[in-house]
């Protein structure tokens, strides 16, 4: 430890004796903002001769190495006109604004025929500003509108990653609704990383970057919004927000209420292969309710510009949660009626839980400080009752009700603390988290059907990383390296068992590279990234179907790690992506007989598959036409999968396409009319077959009134009912047993109303610690 700490103040002393010799600046925008990205060259006189280059970083800071002699620097950035600076021997140049490069024509400003979407460092950005994306609506309908990602009630993903975090202006997005807050006319850019560097936790698979435009105001604001779905049924929603802010202060919150009602209706095929033939055919009808009830409070301190403190508290309730679920199964064995049986299930749920965040942000001279303390703390119970008939071909019945009754309680605790500083040029970055994660869970079934549990899991994961990047000319470097250690614990009856228990160690390395080529923009980046299983996933619980299906947990089952190599390509409005990745234990959805008395009965259980290969490619075309803007999609995935199936240990890999087809109009009055056209192709996901060529519309119309204080949008989801209708998969579950679903389709009307005063975005800079663990709560 003490040769650990003489290094680390080594390294430290080191690096302030070389900030000392530093020349240093900050690049803003017209609006005061930091201008990530910028290239900053310096020259020698008066030749102009290059000698060293970098690019500013989040906060628009620079530092280039003195080289003993007085130069030219020469700050540029895409959108904006060059800066010239002459600069001695070292200093700090201070404050550099830089302005667009427009040019005045009377009353018209012509803005540079500039890429909407560009590649820089090791991110795809796509700029909003000055373009028909800043008139999207809200923040989430840009970002499906934005290459390779798709955004749907909070969700967001990209093409071949999977699940996105989000941050706006460096800020971790904590609540999915601040995509429908945020409007695209106050957007500058949004940048898309798919590999993300090892600053980030391993599990996040890619990062989306939202930049805004306009300067924070002073005062009181808020942003109403109502919500009203039809889906057979009415749902609805309202959500308050609110935020004062005056000189150094600012205080915010939020208060969301939320009835809604659903359903889903599908026909289940299930065909196990034993001595005999068994066959069961389910229609499966579920009307789910639920109450949601929310509440956010946020406290920011601006101690000077350098410097803030804040906590963030947030509060969520689920009072009510039912679900009614009505199933008729039909069992033939060879062919011939063995039984039906009907089944009818009520399952209620409640819950709450309890988010506290406290952090840091500041900045010591040329070093960035970031530091975030969370704590977690929920419970919540899952029961259900079903009640259950069956009836035999000599007219003999019988019938039995089962009832099951599950209480979890969750706590975490997490810290992370994450430094920044310019060193040599370049942008070097190192810092730590630690969390611990403890899950109770008690599962009792009265009647003795199925096996109860009574399980405890406790997790410490405590992770380091360390990264550098580096502007050599039009080449931009950025490497790092990610280490992680997770110590998993598992308890059942108070009892610790060994052989679930375990403990992982792994270094996760990420490299990108972005250059030139004549043209067009390239990028090449690797990363190792890492899926944990969800503490659902890791349980006993056996939750019953029916008397033949049962679905459960696994303690043992294994991380699943992914090397991931991508190629990027954007050429003004033309992007290209391709990638390839080897995963192992991957998990995936299989079946195995319940016990050797019953063979018949499947329980249904998440295991690691073996290790497999995966490549995906896309093309987008993105031009504007006028008043039409286009945009066509093209992806393709094909997988090297194997697995058993009744017919034998089989290849999985038919590759998958979909293609979508956005197109967005300006028409008159200030009204935007949205059609998007999405259409599927059979293929193979892991061991899941999509047996059928899936297509669907949707329409949005958005209009704005009183200066775009209020605002109504109308969304119609899947206008000719065709998505869910030729929604047919088929499961591999083993050798023995294959599972075909059937989906019933229905179409969605939605209407939403927002009303807005001074609305501005709060100053909460905290982003987080333990988020990976939160989601697997």
């Amino acid at each position: 430890m003490r040769r650990h700490l003489i290094l680390l103040l080594s390294v430290t002393a080191l690096c302030c004796n070389i900030a000392a010799q530093n020349i240093t600046g900050k690049v803003v925008d017209e609006t005061n903002r930091p201008l990530e990205f910028a290239n900053v060259v310096l020259l020698s006189l008066p030749d102009s001769t290059f000698i060293q280059g970098t690019i500013s970083n989040q906060t628009g800071v620079f530092t280039l190495p003195a080289n003993g002699q007085r130069g030219l620097l020469r700050i540029s950035s895409i959108g904006y006109a060059n800066v010239y600076k002459e600069c001695k021997e070292s200093g700090d140049l201070g404050i550099i604004p830089m302005q667009s490069d427009t040019q005045l024509l009377g009353e018209v400003v012509v803005k540079g025929d500039l890429p909407r979407t560009r590649i820089k460092g090791d991110a795809m950005i796509t700029n909003v500003e000055g373009t028909l994306l800043e008139k999207a609506g809200t923040a989430e309908n840009l970002l499906d509108k934005i290459p390779n990602v798709s955004a749907d009630d909070g969700s967001v993903k990209v093409f071949g990653r999977g699940s996105a975090e989000v941050y706006i202006n460096g800020r971790k997005m904590r609540d999915a609704s601040e995509l429908d807050q945020l409007s695209a006319e106050n957007i500058k850019s949004v940048e898309v990383i798919n590999n993300p560097g090892a600053r980030y936790d391993a599990s996040v698979k890619a990062v989306v970057r939202i930049s805004t435009k306009k300067a924070l105001g002073d005062g009181f604001g808020f942003n109403n919004r109502t919500y009203v779905r039809y889906d057979e049924r009415w749902s609805a929603l309202e959500q308050f927000n609110f935020n004062y802010r005056t000189g150094k202060f600012d205080l915010g919150g939020m208060l969301y209420g939320s009835q809604y009602h659903g359903w889903e209706g599908r026909t289940l095929r299930q065909d196990t292969y034993l001595d005999k033939h068994w066959e069961q055919v389910t229609p499966l009808l579920n009307h789910n309710n639920s109450k949601n009830l929310t509440a956010q409070l946020s406290l920011n301190y601006t101690l000077t510009p350098d410097h803030a403190i804040g906590a963030r508290y947030n509060f969520d309730r689920s009072p009510q949660t039912n679900s009614n679920m009505a199933l008729s199964t039909t069992v033939r064995q060879d062919g011939a009626l063995s039984e039906t049986a009907e089944n009818h299930a009520v399952l209620p749920r409640d819950s709450y839980t309890h988010n506290l965040n406290l952090y840091y942000a500041g900045k010591v001279n040329d070093w960035s400080i970031d530091w975030n303390a969370d704590g977690m703390w929920g419970a919540a119970n899952f029961d259900q009752k079903a009640e259950e008939a069956v009836t035999y071909p000599d007219g003999t019945s019988d019938a039995r009700t089962i009832t099951t009754f599950n209480h979890t309680v969750s706590d975490l605790y997490a810290t992370k603390l994450v430094f920044g500083h310019t060193l040599w040029g370049g942008n070097f970055s190192f810092g730590g988290e630690y969390s611990y994660a403890k899950r109770t869970n008690l599962y009792t079934n009265p009647e003795n059907i199925i096996k109860d549990d009574n399980s405890l899991i406790e997790e410490g994961s405590t992770s380091a990383f360390i990264e550098y990047a580096h502007t050599f000319g039009n080449v931009n470097l950025q490497a790092g390296v990610r280490y992680e250690h997770v110590g998993f614990d598992y308890y059942e009856e108070d009892k610790y068992m060994d052989e679930q228990s375990r403990s992982y160690n792994n270094l996760f390395p990420s490299v990108a590279l972005s250059f030139p080529l004549g043209k067009v923009q390239m990028q090449l980046s690797y990363a190792r990234d890492v899926t944990r299983p969800s503490y659902q996933e890791l349980n006993g619980n056996v939750i019953y179907g029916n008397r033949y299906t049962y679905q459960t947990g696994n303690a043992s089952l294994l991380p699943t790690l992914t090397d991931n190599i991508n190629l990027s390509a954007s050429y003004r409005w033309i992007q290209l992506q391709a990638g390839y990745q080897h995963i192992k234990d991957a998990s995936i959805m299989t079946s195995e007989t319940y016990d050797e008395n019953n063979p018949n009965i499947a329980l249904i259980r998440v295991i690691n598959a073996q290790a497999y290969d995966q490549c995906f490619a896309s093309l987008t075309l993105s031009p504007t036409i006028g008043i039409w803007t286009p945009q066509f999609s093209a992806q393709f995935t094909k997988q090297w999968f194997k697995a058993d199936t009744p017919q034998g240990y089989r290849k999985l890999n038919t590759p998958y396409m979909n293609f979508i087809w956005q197109n967005s109009f300006q028409l008159p009055a200030g009204i935007l009319l949205d059609v998007e056209l999405d259409w599927n192709t059979k293929g193979y996901m892991q061991n899941v077959y999509f047996q059928r060529h899936l297509w669907g519309v949707d329409l949005a119309l958005q209009k704005a009134f009183l200066k775009d204080k209020l605002s109504f949008r109308l969304d119609v989801y899947d206008l000719f009912k065709k998505w869910e209708q030729g929604n047919s998969v088929t499961f591999y579950s083993g050798a023995l047993r294959s599972i075909r679903q059937d989906e019933n389709s229905h179409r969605v009307i939605r209407l939403t109303a927002r009303y807005k005063f001074n609305s501005a975005k709060s100053k909460y800079r905290g982003t987080g610690a333990g988020e990976e663990q939160k989601k697997r709560m």
